[in-house]
């Protein structure tokens, strides 16, 4: 059978006895067609050309279906196995997938984790404390030591001609050190020199042996991998050392980085003076002898930005085209009646806000027009966004349809369908409450009416989702603290109506750059205004020596008639945990310290009638302190409340400590956050406490959050949404964000379809990447 290969270059090369078969010359036009069990090539017989143009337009078929062929090679090429790769085989790639890396294209884009300056070998005397340093040195002295507190470490004395330094080992193998680090012994060292008083020193440093009488120059040269230039650090596992990885890397960067396609148009990238995508990964695993090390190692290099740009503009562009598609669906156009709205503000005992209001303007024009509604609306803790979904429900009930509205936990569920039912009953509007703790005949009872209609507004958890519950006239569907949900979530819930609006809440607020990444395809309303009602709230932080002080304001603000919250991280105490924790906690304090009042217990272990027990009685004042877990962090509105003492407050995120103070403050007295630690405080627990203490403004407390621990952890849960960029970082790449996303929407604008010449490998690419995670099956 003949071979055909491919070269570097991606070219193809027939063998003469093939060209022979095909009857084919060099110089012939051949037309491939790429088939499910591979190419068929077939000799293109032209007439004589009948113009100058038909000539043309001929190369640019020929031209168009070579290119198809190339780009399916180098696709192919990527997507080799790290086990085919020489020098790796099975051992070596069961390594690498421990790392994530299974394929060529995860090896390209799995950069160093940081690089050290291995450009010039050092004299020991001239070596630099708080440097990356090469040097080289005799072994004069190697021997076990113990510290002062009695931990065991491996010494070893090197010098050259101009001083000495001591290398250090900590949890070693003596015996196996010993033999290794022989007196006389000749070597390349390189590692971080630290200063102690006088000494120098090395900790676990990286060695190169030399044989007897060995050129240490000749070594260096003959590994221009390790030694000469600035290397990369990549992050390993056990059983990987940095050696064998950047051999590997190496190897696949010079046959790999020509398979990389170059996608994003010239004309995008030109004016940001932005290299390619090959040049750029090929730059960070081999960075030049000329290269800027403060700016490898912040990621903030132009290799860097190029990285990011090109994954920011392929998820923005996803975005773009899923806003754009809801833009073309047949929506319901509803008509604003004000059948129920207009009775709902007359029954409500407060005005609505001027922002209320705003943002009740912008979902009612958008329910009035022809497609469906994606909005996303932003509220701080008690601003009132419940309401302003309630009137959006009302405007869908109106026009004869039915309102699904989901929220994260079932507490919040049950606060909202308490909340709505309360005023829906007055209108003679029907709810109904659907939870994964509904069982039976109740459960199928609830069913029925949702799938009959007579259940015009339905509150629930995710399971407002689940196969079975199927509604007779979805027309709009609100999920709530949406961070909580996956974007797949969202399209599920728009699956149980034909095209129906969609409005999504957060109490969170969410900073610009974040809220592009994962909601960039919906439109944005902010209510930024407090109700005139809510009164600020002073946040004091205080240390475990403070706590009968506490415990007497908890006395004096009960003794005024009103309420608080203790709220603990945790249910029950662990052998493990040195925490205080809820239910022990609410033993102690009702017998020994506040024996004369009544307390009330609630955490997430409860069943939810217990529960609303529990919630009743505190809202009905017939409980004077609810110690609680953070089952209460949104929903729970109890205007009586007005000190919370939080537990263990450095154990808490940001965010969540926001969201557990605005349960106070809800009234029209003034009210007090108290947060309590033990006084041991790392550097970034004592930031967020400060933080708390020096501000209630919700966006500036999302940023600082967002800063401090990440996007992950600041939407709650890894599994919020946030696209995995490999690179890219919204935290440091925020401005490179906003260049990707009006690039990739200016784009759309003027190719809407993505079928330009040049647009179409996008179109292909975006698809590959992003198109089941954005549902973008119908623009293939």
């Amino acid at each position: 059978m003949p071979i055909v290969t491919i070269d570097k270059a991606s070219q193809l090369s027939l063998p003469t006895e093939l060209l022979a078969r095909l009857g084919l010359r060099t110089g012939d036009a051949v037309s491939i067609e790429v088939q499910d069990d591979g190419l068929m090539l077939r000799k293109v017989v032209s007439p004589k050309p009948l113009s100058d143009s038909f000539s043309r337009n001929s190369n640019h078929i020929q031209s168009e279906e070579t290119q198809t062929l190339k780009d399916t090679v180098a696709r192919k090429n990527l997507e080799t196995r790290m086990q085919f790769i020489k020098g790796v085989g099975p051992k070596l790639s069961e390594l690498l997938s421990k790392r994530g890396i299974n394929t060529v294209e995860d090896a390209l884009y799995f950069l160093p984790l940081r690089y050290e300056d291995r450009r010039e070998v050092r004299p020991i005397q001239a070596l630099r404390p708080g440097f990356t340093e090469v040097f080289t040195g005799q072994v004069i002295t190697s021997t076990s030591k113990t510290t002062k507190g009695g931990r065991g470490f491996f010494e070893t004395l090197v010098g050259d001609e101009s001083g000495t330094v001591v290398l250090k080992w900590f949890n070693s193998n003596a015996t196996f050190m010993k033999r290794i680090w022989k007196t006389g012994r000749r070597g390349v060292f390189t590692g971080e020199v630290s200063q102690f008083g006088y000494q120098r020193e090395v900790h676990h440093p990286d060695v190169e042996w030399l044989a007897e009488e060995q050129d240490v120059n000749k070594v260096l040269a003959g590994d221009p991998v390790n030694f000469g230039r600035i290397v990369p650090v990549y992050p390993l596992t056990e059983g990987l050392n940095q050696k064998v990885m950047r051999k590997v890397m190496r190897e696949i960067v010079d046959l790999f980085t020509v398979s990389i396609q170059e996608l994003i148009p010239k004309f995008i990238l030109n004016p940001m003076r932005l290299p390619g995508l090959r040049d750029a990964l090929r730059l960070l695993h081999l960075p030049p002898t000329d290269g800027m090390l403060d700016e490898l190692n912040s990621g903030r290099t132009l290799a860097h930005q190029a990285i990011s740009f090109d994954e920011f503009f392929f998820w923005e562009l996803g975005l773009a085209l899923k806003k754009r598609g809801t833009a073309l669906e047949e929506g319901i156009p509803f008509q604003v009646t004000h059948c129920y709205t207009k009775q709902l503000v007359k029954l409500l005992p407060f005005e609505l806000t001027g922002a209320q209001r705003r943002v009740l303007s912008e979902i009612k024009n958008d329910m009035m027009a022809p497609h469906p509604m994606h909005r996303l609306v932003q509220g701080d803790v008690g601003s009132g966004k419940t309401l302003v979904a309630l009137m959006a429900a009302l405007v869908a009930v109106e026009n004869g349809y039915q309102v699904a509205i989901m929220a994260p936990t079932e507490i919040l569920a049950e606060q909202h369908w308490h909340t709505i039912h309360s005023w829906c009953s007055k209108l003679g509007l029907e709810t109904a409450l659907i939870t994964s703790g509904l069982k039976g005949k109740e459960k199928a009872a609830v069913l029925a009416r949702i799938a009959d209609g007579s259940a015009q507004i339905v509150i629930g958890t995710h399971a407002v989702i689940q196969e079975k519950v199927e509604f007779a006239r979805l027309g709009l569907g609100v999920i709530d603290e949406q961070h909580r949900f996956g974007v797949l979530q969202r399209g599920i819930l728009r699956k149980k109506g034909i095209n129906p609006d969609i409005l999504v809440m957060t109490a969170t607020p969410i900073p610009r750059t974040l809220a592009m990444t994962l909601y960039g395809d919906l439109a944005l309303s902010v209510i930024d205004e407090l109700p005139p009602n809510r009164t600020p709230i002073r946040t004091q932080l205080l240390f475990e020596n403070k706590r009968q002080q506490v415990y007497e304001s908890i006395r004096e603000e009960i003794g005024k008639g009103h309420q608080a919250y203790i709220i603990y991280p945790l249910v029950e105490e662990t052998e493990k945990s040195d925490l205080k924790a809820a239910a022990q906690m609410a033993e102690h304090l009702n017998a020994e310290v506040f024996p004369d009042l009544r307390l009330g217990l609630l955490h997430g272990r409860m069943t939810p009638e217990e529960k609303e027990t529990v919630m009743a009685a505190f809202k009905a004042r017939e409980v004077d302190i609810l110690v609680a877990t953070t089952v209460i962090e949104v929903g729970i509105d109890v205007p009586n409340a007005t000190l919370m003492v939080i537990e263990h407050a450095e154990r808490f995120g940001l965010s969540q400590l926001h969201q557990l103070r605005g349960r106070v403050g809800r009234g029209v007295s003034s009210s007090r956050c108290i947060l309590m630690t033990p006084g041991k405080l790392s550097e970034e627990g004592e930031k967020r406490l400060r933080v708390m203490t020096s501000t209630t403004d919700g966006f500036r407390i999302a940023e600082a959050d967002l800063e401090i621990r990440g996007p992950g952890d600041f939407l709650g849960t890894r599994q919020s949404g946030l696209p995995d960029f490999r690179v890219a970082s919204i935290l440091r790449d925020g401005a490179i964000l906003e260049q990707a996303r009006q690039a990739a929407f200016d784009l759309l604008a003027s190719d809407p379809e993505l079928i330009q010449t040049g647009h179409v490998p996008l179109r292909k690419e975006l698809l590959r990447r992003w198109g089941q995670r954005l549902e973008l099956g119908a623009i293939g």
